[in-house]
Order: structure tokens, then C-alpha cells, then sequence
């Protein structure tokens, strides 16, 4: 995939996640990031302002956590490295949510009764006195968090959103309060003024925070899914221990509905387990010794006994809640402009409030009026909704995605998706099964179908061939009983040949059979180029001088396949199929999923080739494959989609992975990209707008401090609010597959 992301991390980097307190706005978090980039020895810094986490990978030798650190301190901000145990702690997001509410609670009853004071006994010494007495608890009470958090900046010569927030509100407070005590008794008073922007600011922080609490749940509900305990065997006995005691290589046994601790191999019992965590197929696969299971997915059935292969961060759980991270840490392209604005948005705002009451003072002559408008474009300039804009629409989007079983890896992949106009489906493995199986058998007249296929399947039992293991695997199903045989021998790219109750059978190619001086019929050689017209293989059956059957195998095609094909027409995307079969097999399989244009007869190293030349064409491209065999051409391609399963999650080569192999989750992943990319413009274009129309009109003074207050707060609570939309995309998303299926 054509792209400017961030490369992975050398082997002798350390990456660190670390929580930060102190960020109110998209200033800060430009701010923490500048600070954290320009420390020697780091590499790549990434901070998220609605998470409130940076990612730093960082030299070790050069640089230290400590040093990290100190460097946020120095600038005002607070940080502390996360471990993946913290990962689970909600306390200090539900104490924050609380923390808000308290103030909310004191500030709205104390303010609309100040309001009710100012106007109603504006003119009376009672109600003036008494509206700064109501007054102080909510400036300072109340708005303690914007004070405190405007002091500290100041302590560092910096400012942002709070800085703004106090010198408006302190400013509507002081002049008021010199009124009251000095100024005549008809003099006017802003009391009203800072307790309800106060009032207004503090119920949006409430609201934000619970909508931001929301917003992140994704990883916190993925993590809570993992088992608490283990059952291990050690010689023959159970003892439950905490899951974080399993090794690898230890033996677990995981009863019905439990849920199975580590990943593992099936070493012994068979069961059914639910994989809709981890796949978002609600149908429980089947399992049997031999077979991968993976952690946190639960036991429906049987008793299973399985051997850990992977434990802790290793899992496959683990992988994909990093992956989330890793896609929530990351800005979409967009968002650049929007951080390069929010980092210098403050300081020309407090200087444009300056203006503005200079202007009014000397200018217009009313340095009270001049004042009330300054107080408005502080207030109605804080730069909250554009720093909320893109994180927050990613974290949900990728968090809906993750409960579909859809992976995105962040903000490039979803700024690519809406430019895609090409889907290349790799064949073999996707949009088949991968896994050769008899289709048809036509027996010569007077011959018995089922004892061509007995013999056939009798001799293929030696060999190690798809085509051969396809007629065993299917033989019980023509209820024939298959006899061991003898002397079996295999013809290099012809056929085998075996013994079976005393007669020399032979399977394979019309060459074997010519070879063997066996009579091949007009009818079954007709059979077998019908079959092989349909993309079938069509392999002879023949003993005692005459081929006495045809069989005809083929891998597949996924069920859901031509679905899949006729969603993405339907949203204007042409599809394209790649393989290395002949041309004929290929298009006929490609007629059977509604694919018109088919590349054929390509070898693996030459597939990244044809997709450069599809993009040589100006097509943007996404490429649908394995994400292992296919990953020259997923990295080639404008947008990879890898179709893994829950515990070979092919994330490396890939832009977006399906955790289950179902088809329909391309279109899936492509819808979901590009409604979270609608929606991160709708945020930016409401930030940016909200500022843009409402500052010309405050320092114009049309418009009151306490209205400012009130936008300011709703314009954040928007941001978060339409980026929750997107929830309603996996309910919708079901509901479509659910009518196509029906």
C-alpha cells in the first residue's frame, strides 16, 4: 500500500505508552508532542487528545522514561508510563466524570440564581451583595480546574484553552466585584456573566468526558473479555492459577462454557467454541485435536484439553487490542492542518482579545462594552472541538470495527479508503475456499458410480495430493466401503496407480490412462471437457482395460462470495480477479462470483506487478488477500486487505484485516472507513466553522459572554457526540447483510 505511515519500530527502539493529565485542548496536545519529539533519542512521539495517552518509541541508550518525563513536567503537563495492567483501570476516568458532576451541581442552581438577581434586582444593594456572594463559590469552587490548570500554564509562560477561560471569567468577576464595592449603585455588574459560562463550560466538560468514557470503551470491553483463571495440568492433576501463571507449552483444560485462558493447540477432546469476540461470527466452529484455538473465545460444548503456544501479550486478543491502540494513537492527514492551527490558536486569540477591547475602549468608547467583548472572543475561541475532531471519530470507528471482526490500522488507511475504485481479489484462499473437493462423478454406462469412486478413493489413499485427499474425503458421503491397496506408485504429474482386491486401478490424467492402454469412451472424454469448461479438474478412473469413470474436483467458491462481489459494484468499485490458474479455469470461476475482468495465469512474484499497472492506469487500488503469500502485492496496493482468522492474523502486511474470512467484510471495512472519515470532516468542518462565523461576531459585540459560554461547550459536545454516531453503524451494517442473506 502506497503510504506515508509511520514505519514500524526498529528492533533497538523502545516504544512506551504513557498517560497525560493536564490536556484540555488541541493546543496542549500539540504542545506535549513538540516536547516529547524534540528530546534526543526519540524517535516517533504521538499524543491523543481524547485518550490522553502519547506513544513514544525512543533509543534507550539516549533517552529514558525519566528524561520523558521531566520534559512534560518542565512544560506543565503531567505523565506516567502505562502498563497493561493499568489498561483495565476505569477509576480515574469515572472519578473525573464524577468530579465534574459535583461542580455542575454547585455551579447551575448558584448561577441561574444570580441571573434571576441581576435581573430582576440589578439596581437593589441587597441583590448586588448577595450576587457576589453567590458568586465567589462558583468562580472559585467551581471553577477551580480552569484556574488552577490557567496558573500552572502561566507558571511556564504558556497558555491554553483554561488560560482563556480565566481571564474571561476572572475578568466578568473582577470588574464586577470593583462595581459592586466602589462603583455607584446603578452601575452594572457581569456576575450572571462568569458564574453561567462557568456553569455552561463545566456541564460540556461533563458531558465530554462521558462521551469520551464511551468513546474509548472498546479496548476496555476487549480486555475485560480475557479469562481471570487457568485450569493446568500437571501430572494428571488440575490446579486453577491466575491466567498470568500459564507458560507456554503448558497443558489447560477448559470445560463447557468456560472461557479458554491462552492461545493453544487441541491436544485432546472435541467441542464447539463461539469465536464471535474474536471473528464477529456468531456461529461456533467445531474443534478437534490438532486444531488452533485462541484465548478469551469460550467452550461450548466438550472438554477440551489444549497445549499453550501463546500467553500474555502474545496472545491473539493481545494483538489485536494493540493493533486498536496503535490506530487510535494514529491523526488521519487531515488533521494535520487542524494541529498546526490548535498550536498557535491561543496565543492570537488572547491578542485578538486584547484588540478588541482596545478597539472598543478607544475606538468606540465604551471600555465596558469593550470588555463584555473581550470576554466573548475568549471564551468563544477555545480550540476544544478541533483537537476532539479526529481522535475521537477514530476511536469509535475503530472500535465498531474491532466488534465486527474488521481491523483498520488508523487514520491513513481511513483517508485512502474513500479514494479506492478497485478491489483485487487474490483467488485462491479467498474468494475459495482453498481446499479441493469432488464436485461430480459420471461413470461410464453400465459402470457403478459408487465403486469408481470406492477404487478411486481406495488408491488415493497413499498420496498426499489435494486432488487425492478431495475423492477420500468425500467417499463416505456415496456410503462405499474404501479397501486398502497395494503397490501404489505415483506418475509424476500424470496420476498414481495401485492395487486394490487384486486389480491394477489407475487415477489420473487422459496421459496415464494412454499409458496404461486403457479404452477412454467418447461420452467421458465429452464428461470431462464439459467439466473442465465449468473451471473444474477432471482426473480418470480406469481398471482392466477400460476408463470406467470421470471425476471432476475443484476449490470452491466461498459462499458469500458473489454477494461480495455485487456490494462493492454497487458502490461503484470495479472488481478485479488475480491468480496463477489458467484462463479458462479462471474466468470460470470468476463468472460464478460476477467478476468481469480476471488476470490469469499470474505467478505469485508477478502479482504486486499487475497491481502497479492497474495503479499505472490511475485506479486506486485495494488488494484482498491472504496477507502471507500475497503480501508483496498488499503492501504494493493503495489500501491491503488481509482476510486472516482469529489466531494468524495476517496485520503486518496489511491495511486493514478480517479476522473472519467471510467476504462481506471488504465492503464492511470500506463502508466503515469511509463513514469514520465523514464523520472526522463533519467534526472539522463544525469546529472550524464554529470558530470561524461565531469569533467576528463576539469581537463585533453581538455576542453575550454567557451564550459564548454556552457554544463553546456544545460545539465540543457535538464533536463527541457525532462521532458516537457511528455505533449505529454495526446495527445498521447487520441489518443490510441480514436482508441481503434473507
Amino acid at each position: 500500500m502506497t503510504t506515508t505511515e509511520t514505519p514500524a519500530i526498529p528492533a533497538d527502539l523502545t516504544e512506551v505508552e504513557f498517560a497525560i493529565t493536564g490536556m484540555t485542548c488541541g493546543s496542549c496536545a500539540a504542545r506535549v508532542e513538540k516536547a516529547l519529539a524534540r528530546q534526543p533519542g526519540v524517535a516517533t512521539a504521538g499524543v491523543n487528545l481524547a485518550s490522553e495517552k502519547a506513544t513514544v518509541a525512543f533509543d534507550p541508550t539516549i533517552a529514558s522514561t525519566g528524561d520523558l518525563v521531566d520534559a512534560v513536567v518542565r512544560i506543565g503537563y503531567g505523565l506516567t508510563p502505562v502498563t497493561a495492567d493499568e489498561r483495565l483501570e476505569v477509576d480515574a476516568d469515572n472519578e473525573a466524570r464524577r468530579m465534574w458532576l459535583r461542580r455542575v451541581l454547585v455551579a447551575w442552581p448558584l448561577g441561574i440564581t444570580v441571573l434571576v438577581l441581576s435581573l430582576r434586582f440589578m439596581r437593589e444593594p441587597w441583590a448586588r451583595w448577595t450576587a457576589l456572594a453567590l458568586a465567589v463559590p462558583v468562580q472559585f469552587w467551581a471553577g477551580w480546574p480552569f484556574l488552577h490548570q490557567a496558573a500552572v500554564r502561566a507558571r511556564v509562560r504558556q497558555a491554553n484553552m483554561d488560560t482563556l477561560i480565566a481571564i474571561g471569567t476572572l475578568a466578568a468577576f473582577t470588574f464586577s466585584t470593583y462595581q459592586v464595592v466602589f462603583g455607584p449603585s446603578h452601575s452594572d455588574h457581569y456576575f450572571d456573566t462568569a458564574t453561567l459560562i462557568i456553569a455552561f463550560l463545566l456541564l460540556g466538560r461533563y458531558f465530554e468526558a462521558k462521551a469520551k468514557g464511551r468513546a474509548s470503551s472498546a479496548i476496555r470491553t476487549l480486555l475485560e473479555l480475557g479469562a481471570k483463571e487457568a485450569r493446568i495440568v500437571v501430572d494428571g492433576v488440575e490446579q486453577m492459577v491466575p491466567v498470568d501463571q500459564v507458560r507456554v507449552g503448558d497443558l489447560v483444560r477448559v470445560r463447557p462454557g468456560e472461557k479458554l485462558p491462552v492461545d493453544g493447540g487441541v491436544v485432546d477432546g472435541a467441542s464447539a467454541v463461539d469465536e464471535s469476540m474474536l471473528t464477529g461470527e456468531s456461529v461456533p466452529v467445531d474443534k478437534l485435536p490438532g486444531d488452533r484455538v485462541a484465548g478469551a473465545t469460550i467452550n461450548i460444548q466438550g472438554v477440551l484439553t489444549i497445549r499453550a503456544t501463546a500467553v500474555g501479550a502474545d496472545t491473539a486478543l493481545s494483538q489485536i487490542v494493540r493493533l486498536i491502540e496503535e490506530a487510535q494513537g494514529t491523526k488521519a492527514p487531515v488533521q494535520r492542518l487542524a494541529d498546526r492551527i490548535s498550536g498557535i490558536f491561543v496565543p492570537v486569540v488572547l491578542l485578538l482579545a486584547v484588540a478588541t477591547f482596545v478597539g472598543w475602549w478607544l475606538v468606540g468608547g465604551d471600555a465596558t462594552k469593550g470588555l463584555v467583548a473581550a470576554v466573548a472572543v475568549l471564551i468563544i475561541a477555545c480550540p476544544c472541538a478541533l483537537g476532539l475532531a479526529t481522535p475521537t471519530a477514530i476511536m469509535v470507528g475503530t472500535g465498531q470495527g474491532a466488534a465486527m471482526g474488521v481491523l483498520i490500522k488508523g487514520g491513513e488507511v481511513l483517508e485512502r479508503s474513500k479514494r479506492i475504485d478497485t478491489v483485487v481479489f487474490d483467488k485462491t484462499g479467498t474468494l475459495t475456499k482453498g481446499q479441493m473437493t469432488l464436485t461430480d462423478v459420471v461413470a461410464l454406462d453400465g459402470a457403478d458410480v459408487g465403486e469408481v469412486v470406492a477404487r478411486a478413493a481406495a488408491v488415493e489413499q497413499g498420496s498426499e495430493h489435494p486432488v487425492g485427499r478431495a475423492v477420500v474425503d468425500v467417499a463416505p458421503a456415496y456410503g462405499v466401503t474404501v479397501e486398502p491397496a497395494i503397490e501404489f506408485s505415483s506418475v509424476a504429474g500424470h496420476g498414481v496407480r495401485a492395487t486394490v482386491d487384486g486389480i491394477v486401478v489407475h487415477v489420473g490424467r487422459r496421459k496415464l490412462m494412454a499409458e496404461a492402454e486403457l479404452v477412454l469412451d467418447d461420452e467421458l472424454t465429452t464428461a470431462a471437457e464439459q467439466l473442465e469448461a465449468q473451471g473444474k479438474t477432471a482426473i480418470f478412473v480406469g481398471w482392466q482395460g477400460q476408463v470406467r469413470g470421470v471425476l471432476a474436483v475443484a476449490d470452491t467458491q466461498k459462499d458469500g462470495a458473489p454477494a461480495a462481489v455485487q456490494e462493492l459494484r454497487s458502490m461503484g468499485i470495479e472488481v478485479v480477479m488475480i491468480t496463477g490458474d489458467n484462463r479458462r479455469t479462471a474466468e470460470a470461476i470468476a463468472a460464478k462470483v460476477g467478476i468481469s475482468r480476471v488476470l490469469a495465469e499470474v505467478l505469485p512474484e508477478d502479482k504486486v506487478n499487475e497491481v502497479r499497472r492497474l495503479q499505472s492506469e490511475g485506479r486506486v487500488v485495494a488488494m484482498v488477500g491472504d496477507g502471507v503469500n500475497d503480501a508483496p502485492a498488499l503492501v504494493q496496493a493503495d489500501l491491503g486487505i488481509a482476510i486472516g482468522t482469529g489466531t494468524d492474523v495476517a496485520i503486518e502486511a496489511s491495511d486493514i484485516t478480517l479476522l473472519s474470512g467471510n467476504l462481506d467484510g471488504v465492503a464492511t471495512s470500506i463502508r466503515l472507513a469511509r463513514r469514520t472519515f465523514r464523520t472526522i470532516l463533519q467534526n472539522l468542518g463544525w469546529a472550524f466553522g464554529y470558530n470561524v462565523i461565531l469569533i467576528p461576531v463576539a469581537v463585533a459585540g453581538l455576542l453575550n459572554p454567557i451564550f459564548a459560554g454556552a457554544a463553546m461547550g456544545l460545539s465540543s459536545v457535538s464533536v463527541v457526540s457525532n462521532s458516537l454516531r457511528l455505533y449505529r453503524f454495526r446495527r445498521t451494517r447487520q441489518r443490510s447483510l441480514d436482508a441481503q442473506q434473507s
